[in-house]
């Protein structure tokens, strides 16, 4: 059953919210996905560029730089587009979403979009928290 929680973490929200950004190949909304990204940064506090390699194709680059510049860097990336849906291999509207007994349905839930948020969540949740020190 689809049930809209009013206590829903809002990790899950802002989750959902990014899900139904329809980034569809071939014309997926860049420019969705990249104010989605730049509003992750800014509400983590993480200083961010955008950069288009291909002109249309924008890249988010969040950047945290730690306090030891003699430690190596580390690299996390992800994607935002996603492939194209057939509506009818779909028991659930691809970009709604929803969320059925607890598991939600959409394109993008598996690849890539969750790897994403679970970086900006995770970073937002050390950085709230104070646990990074170096």
């Amino acid at each position: 059953m689809t049930s809209i929680d009013a206590n829903e973490h809002p990790a899950v929200t802002r989750f959902r919210e990014y899900l139904r950004i329809k980034t569809m190949q071939p014309t997926p909304d860049y420019a969705g996905s990249t104010a989605f990204l730049i509003r992750q940064a800014e509400e983590i506090g993480l200083p961010y560029r955008v950069v288009e390699c291909v002109a249309g194709k924008p890249t988010v680059i969040m950047t945290f730089e730690g306090t030891d510049p003699s430690l190596p860097s580390l690299l996390l990336n992800s994607h935002t587009d996603v492939v194209p849906v057939f509506p009818s291999m779909w028991t659930q509207d691809a970009f709604a979403a929803n969320k059925v007994d607890g598991f939600i349905y959409a394109r993008g839930a598996q690849d890539m979009k969750c790897v994403g948020m679970r970086y900006t969540e995770r970073l937002g949740n050390i950085f709230a928290r104070g646990l990074l020190d170096e």
